[in-house]
């Protein structure tokens, strides 16, 4: 994955959004609506709130979900450190499956904080 997929990515989702918005009756817009409130601070920060998503989202193995929640974590600047233990917990609750959505992830990640990734030999 490239920063211009990741940009393509968010031009789509943005497009689509649009599109079903379009067709939305009153449940489907609700629904959207409640989405983006939940993510609002509140008792727990945004930055937290993300990351939560972020790892119900690698669980669910929903690899659009990881992509929107990385970019959502840049912007709430979201440390590697927080990265790594918030998909290291989805590694657990997923399993070995999530473990391809957890290779993107991480791709996706070093591509929008344009650091290169640590070292590291030992990699499943």
């Amino acid at each position: 994955m490239t920063l211009k997929n990741l940009s393509h990515f968010q031009t789509e989702r943005a497009h689509l959004n649009d599109l079903v918005m379009d067709y939305a009756g009153l449940s489907m817009k609700r629904f959207y609506n409640l989405d983006s409130q939940v993510y609002q601070a509140g008792a727990l920060s945004k930055k937290t709130k993300e990351l939560l998503g972020l790892t119900a989202s690698l669980v669910l193995r929903c690899d659009d979900c990881v992509r929107y929640h990385l970019i959502q974590c840049q912007q709430e600047k979201v440390s590697d450190q927080e990265l790594e233990e918030a998909l290291s917990i989805g590694l657990i609750v997923g399993g070995s499956i999530t473990i391809p959505h957890l290779r993107r992830a991480f791709e996706a990640w070093q591509e929008l904080t344009q650091s290169p990734a640590p070292s590291n030999s030992s990699q499943t």
